[in-house]
């Protein structure tokens, strides 16, 4: 066991990388060429936990300036008095958005140092209640054409051998519904009948659309109908929720706490998305899983699958982690460690400290932007 001052954090460090994507990328309401990580370091002398989330390099003044403060000279194994004084810290900057990914980077690289310190993985030191998790692959962008989306699909049922998939629809915000449902019915001709189909929305239609949208959808066997409106509209979603087969799902927005209390209290989901390089990090994570777990719901996990998969396991009401295309190519890209997901599950590697992943100092170099 180390001794105390080995396990003072003496400094939190964060650094910013974009990588473009292969080609440009969209779903209902966005579309992107590149993704960007922000990587932050809980140093404590001869351990460095390492965490991350993906979102704007803002959050690496927000890391080493406030963040950084609230936490320097607190013991690492004390990991969630270190998030509360973060949390305190933050009262006057507003904890959603921006605040909250930088906090989740900071919790999930003081938890990484805390198993490291132990000498022991992660998922050990957050406790198991499963060996390994079932995965779906994500991607179909509605910018792919029908070679990109062929491509894909053949990758994660063929190659992987994941029998869930995920494809982007409600093009153009809900304006080209009829593409929408043939690429339902193109991806289920792809995938076969044995692979569940999931949609995600991302918010880009209105109540009605999503309603009659969402009854076509069981013509194709879709099981999973994600953001089919604003996770905003609560009421929005649960009228939807009632007049479709699918299950209905939000979440990937939510940053606290009261934002999840407030949108399973108001019986809007069948399923909870919790991300957590958004939520604030591990130690959210969990609360927002209780809370989820007190009305019989579920949880998964929303991207940044290499990170998810250890609060994964430790999580009793959970269904699965989103294998996300891109998370998938930059992940391995900058990290060493990195997760497989063939067969259509993921389980931590036991073998390794922490969560086992080694940022690639010289790869990631060339894509630092802050």
């Amino acid at each position: 066991m180390a001794g105390e001052s080995d396990t003072m954090i003496r400094e939190v460090t964060a650094a910013a990388y974009r990588v473009p994507t292969p080609t440009r990328e969209g779903d209902g309401t966005l579309t992107w060429d590149g993704t960007t990580m922000v990587v932050a370091r809980v140093d404590c002398g001869d351990t460095v936990g390492v965490g991350w989330t993906y979102a704007d390099p803002a959050c690496v003044g927000l890391i080493q300036g406030v963040l950084a403060e609230a936490v320097r000279g607190g013991d690492v194994l004390d990991t969630p008095a270190r998030w509360h004084a973060m949390q305190r810290r933050v009262r006057n900057l507003g904890r959603v958005g921006l605040v909250s990914c930088a906090m989740s980077a900071v919790d999930i690289a003081a938890w990484d140092a805390a198993a490291r310190l132990r000498g022991m993985p992660l998922a050990r030191l957050l406790g198991r209640v499963h060996d390994s998790v079932a995965v779906y692959g994500s991607g179909g962008f509605t910018t792919f054409d029908d070679a990109q989306l062929t491509a894909q699909i053949e990758h994660w049922v063929g190659d992987k051998g994941i029998p869930r998939i995920k494809i982007k629809i409600a093009e153009g915000w809900g304006s080209a519904v009829h593409r929408d449902l043939a690429r339902v019915a193109r991806v289920r001709q792809l995938a076969g009948s044995g692979t569940e189909l999931f949609v995600d929305a991302n918010g880009g239609y209105t109540v009605g659309q999503a309603v009659r949208v969402g009854r076509r959808l069981a013509e194709w066997d879709v099981t999973w109908f994600e953001e089919p409106v604003s996770s905003d509209d609560l009421a929005g979603l649960r009228q939807v929720r009632a007049a479709v087969d699918a299950d209905v799902t939000a979440g990937e927005y939510g940053y606290d706490l009261p934002y999840f209390a407030r949108m399973i209290g108001a019986d809007a989901v069948d399923c909870v998305q919790v991300d957590a390089v958004r939520c604030g990090g591990y130690t959210e994570w969990f609360r927002i899983a209780a809370v989820a777990a007190a009305h019989n719901l579920d949880v998964s996990a929303h991207t940044a699958p290499n990170v998810s998969v250890h609060a994964a396991v430790g999580t009793p009401n959970f269904r699965h982690v989103e294998w996300f295309a891109d998370h998938e190519r930059v992940e391995p890209m900058l990290f060493d460690g990195g997760l497989d997901p063939v067969g259509g599950r993921a389980a931590p590697d036991l073998s390794a400290p922490g969560h086992g992943m080694t940022l690639k100092e010289a790869d990631a170099e060339r894509h630092r932007v802050a």
